[in-house]
């Protein structure tokens, strides 16, 4: 395939978004963002009308809906699309995304905690991020805090409080590397003093997981106006020494479920004349 564009910013014929090969009309404003492509399949498997949209690279992307919480309302139009792992293929995803009208984004990832109130299987509901994601800093200066927006947290624990699911809300640790970013050893063994006490430095100051991509995603959504908020399976523990490979149905249900409310919250604020939700609305 040959076609000429922009540099700054290449598109493909139509429009086409360059690495998510999506165009206008096959994303809408709620997304959902998996790292792992095999997950966007199965975060679709729970709509109506679920459709297949592209796959290239790391980006898998489907649209489809999820019936109202009203009896009375319209199916919620919804989008998932994969990150694939770390700071910079999220954020190429975002931009595209959000190129295309997207302006709300859940993502739907993994975790390795440290705290000892939790166990695998447990949700983490991310409130902010520390920015070791090594992609924000190009962004900008490292003090904007990548946090979380608070209508998107409040969806999502109303979520976990719906399905009945244990979850925890704070600040996680985004790296931008699986191994020694959090402080796991390097091949052959490797290591260095710093990451030594990096568990317990973390641990002391409230954090209660690692993960990659969360602080990309709070950072943009920051900067450009958008909402943002992550929801993660806990499939680590580092203190235990423990991998379990589960609850990620239970962060997908959560996920799905939190655009259910988010679209219930914004009708009622748009109904009220208000510019931002707030309980009791």
């Amino acid at each position: 395939m040959t076609w000429e564009s922009n540099a700054n910013r290449p598109t493909m014929d139509d429009n086409l978004q360059y690495h998510i090969r999506c165009k206008k009309g096959d994303v809408n404003r709620y997304v959902l963002l998996p790292g792992d492509p095999a997950r966007a399949d199965m975060i679709a498997r729970e709509w109506r009308d679920a459709r297949f949209i592209s796959s290239n690279r790391e980006h898998r992307t489907h649209s489809g809906y999820l019936p109202p919480l009203n009896q009375n309302g319209q199916p919620i139009p919804v989008t998932c699309c994969s990150t694939g792992m770390g700071g910079g293929s999220t954020s190429i995803a975002m931009e595209e995304l959000g190129a295309l009208g997207a302006d709300t984004f859940i993502r739907v990832g993994t975790c390795g905690a440290f705290s000892a109130s939790v166990e695998c299987g447990d949700l983490i509901i991310c409130s902010g991020a520390m920015r070791q994601d090594g992609t924000s800093p190009d962004y900008v200066d490292i003090s904007y805090p990548a946090m979380a927006h608070y209508e998107v947290t409040a969806a999502l624990v109303a979520a976990c409080e719906r399905l009945g699911v244990a979850y925890h809300v704070g600040v996680s640790c985004s790296t931008a590397s699986f191994y020694c970013g959090q402080a796991r050893p390097g091949l052959g063994g490797y290591g260095q003093s710093m990451h030594d006490n990096k568990i317990d430095d973390l641990e002391r100051a409230g954090v209660l997981d690692f993960e990659m991509e969360a602080a990309t995603v709070f950072t943009l959504a920051g900067i450009y106006g958008f909402r943002a908020g992550a929801v993660l399976s806990v499939v680590a523990h580092r203190r235990k020494n423990e991998f379990k490979y589960e609850g990620i149905d239970r962060s997908v249900g959560a996920a799905n479920e939190s655009i259910r409310i988010l679209a219930d919250m914004d009708e009622r604020r748009v109904a009220k004349n208000k510019k931002y939700w707030y309980p009791g609305l």
